[in-house]
C-alpha cells in the first residue's frame, strides 16, 4: 500500500510566487532558460538550470554547474522571499486552463515504494540522466522539483481534497504566463489524506522518470554513507503531486523524420493507401496524420502484433510495422533521423519543421490514454519513447523539500 509521507516544504510567499516559480526543467533549453530567468534573479530556473549563471558554453555536468545550483538554492531560501512551514503537512495542488481543473495531493512519497513496485514505472531512464539529477539532489540536500504521479482513486482521496478546498482559501493563488492557474491549500491535519493513501495499492509515475530513479539513488548513497535504515531520514522521501487518473489530461507525442526520400513515401503510401487531404489531427485511436511536400494524409495503423498492452500502443504500432521496416529507425532514442515534438505545441509545429527545412515528414499522433499507461505499467511492461505528453506541466519552485 502506498505511503505518502507530511513535510515541512519551503513555499514562496503569495506575492512572490510568480516570480519564484518556473517552468520544469525539462522541458526548456539551456538557452531557452536563460532567456526565460532575464530580470529576474528570484526565478527558480537559477536552481535548476543553474549553468544560466556560468559561463557559455559550461558543460552541464561540470562541477560548478551542481555547486551553482546549490549556492542559488540556498540563496533563494534564506531570502524574504520563501519560508520552511513550522510543521508536517500535505498540501493540495490544483491546476487550471480553460476552465479545465487538475487537483492533486503534493505530498513526499517513499523511496522504498518505488523499489519495491508499489509506484510502478513504465519508461527505461538514461543513466546520463540520473547521474545529473543525483548529483543535483546530494549537492543540494534537496529535492527541487516534484515528479508526477497518478492512482486509481475510490473517491475518498477526491472528497478530502474537496474538503480542503472548500474550508479554507488557497495560501498561494496566480496565473502564470501560459494562462494556467496555479493553486496551493495546505492541509495542516494530514491523517486522513494518509490513511487514505494506505488503502490504495499502487501509484503510477506519470511524468519524472529520471528524478524518481535519481531520488532512489541519492538515498542508497546517503544510507550507506550514514549508516541509516530505509524510511528512518528525510532524503528516503522525494516530493510528489498525486493526480487520480480521471483528472489526467495526456496529449499526443508527434514524430517528424530527417532524410525522408520519395521512393520511401511511395513505398510507405502503396503499403497503406494514405488518403490525401486529412485532418492534420487524428480522430480516433488507430490512426495518424502524415504532413508531406505541402500536404496532410491520413493512415490507418497496421492491426497490432500481440495482445500485450505495448503492442496495442499506437506510438508502438508505428514504430513496430512501419518507422523500422520502412524508414530504418531501430532505436528512436539515439536515431538522429527521428525527433519529438509536444502536443502543447500544435500540430502548426509540425508543419513549421517541415517547411523550415528541419524534417521531410510528419507525423501527428492521436494520445495515449492514461488506461493505456496504467495497463502498460500493471504489466510490468515499458512504454516507447516519447509515448506520452501532460499538459498541464506542473510549476517547479511551489513547494521545495529539503532533507
Amino acid at each position: 500500500m502506498a505511503i505518502v509521507h507530511p513535510f515541512k516544504g519551503w513555499l514562496p510567499k503569495p506575492e512572490k510566487a510568480p516570480d519564484v516559480s518556473s517552468v520544469p526543467y525539462d522541458v526548456i533549453s539551456t538557452d531557452e532558460a536563460a532567456e526565460m530567468a532575464k530580470g529576474k534573479p528570484e526565478s527558480f530556473l537559477h536552481v535548476i538550470r543553474p549553468e544560466i549563471d556560468l559561463p557559455e558554453g559550461t558543460p552541464f555536468n561540470d562541477d560548478s554547474v551542481y555547486e551553482k545550483g546549490a549556492e542559488n538554492l540556498w540563496k533563494l531560501l534564506e531570502s524574504p522571499h520563501i519560508k520552511q512551514d513550522e510543521k508536517p503537512a500535505l498540501y493540495v495542488y490544483q491546476l487550471e486552463v480553460d476552465g479545465r481543473k487538475q487537483t492533486g495531493v503534493f505530498a513526499c512519497v517513499s523511496v522504498e515504494d518505488y523499489d519495491n513496485d508499489v509506484i510502478l514505472k513504465h519508461e527505461l531512464t538514461r543513466p546520463d540522466k540520473e547521474d545529473d539529477r543525483t548529483r543535483h539532489i546530494l549537492t543540494q540536500s534537496a529535492h527541487a522539483e516534484p515528479v508526477m504521479l497518478t492512482f486509481k482513486d475510490e473517491s475518498s482521496v477526491s472528497f478530502l481534497m474537496e474538503k480542503t478546498i472548500i474550508t479554507s482559501p488557497p495560501r498561494i493563488e496566480f496565473q502564470a504566463d501560459d494562462g494556467v492557474w496555479h493553486r496551493i491549500w495546505s492541509v495542516e491535519a494530514p491523517v486522513e489524506l494518509v490513511e487514505a493513501f494506505s488503502r490504495i495499492p499502487k501509484l503510477y509515475v506519470a511524468d519524472g522518470h529520471h528524478r524518481c530513479k535519481s531520488a532512489s539513488r541519492a538515498a542508497h548513497q546517503l544510507r550507506e554513507k550514514n549508516a541509516s535504515w530505509p524510511g528512518e531520514a528525510e532524503y528516503d522521501y522525494f516530493p510528489a503531486v498525486l493526480f487520480p487518473i480521471d483528472q489526467m489530461k495526456i496529449l499526443p507525442y508527434n514524430r517528424i523524420l530527417k532524410n525522408v526520400s520519395q521512393k520511401q513515401f511511395n513505398e510507405l503510401d502503396s503499403r497503406f493507401g494514405l488518403k490525401k487531404g486529412s485532418d492534420p489531427s487524428p480522430s480516433e485511436k488507430g490512426t495518424v496524420s502524415i504532413y508531406y511536400d505541402g500536404e496532410w494524409f491520413s493512415l490507418q495503423l497496421p492491426k497490432p502484433e500481440s495482445d500485450d498492452a505495448v503492442s496495442n500502443l499506437d506510438v508502438a504500432r508505428l514504430q513496430d510495422q512501419i518507422l523500422s521496416p520502412l524508414f530504418g529507425i531501430e532505436n528512436p532514442r539515439t536515431d538522429p533521423d527521428i525527433d519529438f515534438v509536444g502536443g502543447i505545441r500544435g500540430t502548426d509545429e509540425l508543419v513549421q519543421r517541415v517547411e523550415q527545412g528541419d524534417a521531410d515528414l510528419a507525423i501527428s499522433m492521436y494520445p495515449t490514454a492514461i488506461e493505456e499507461l496504467v495497463d502498460v505499467s500493471d504489466e510490468g511492461q515499458l512504454m516507447p519513447p516519447k509515448s506520452t505528453w501532460f499538459e498541464p506541466k506542473l510549476r517547479s519552485g511551489l513547494i521545495v523539500h529539503t532533507f
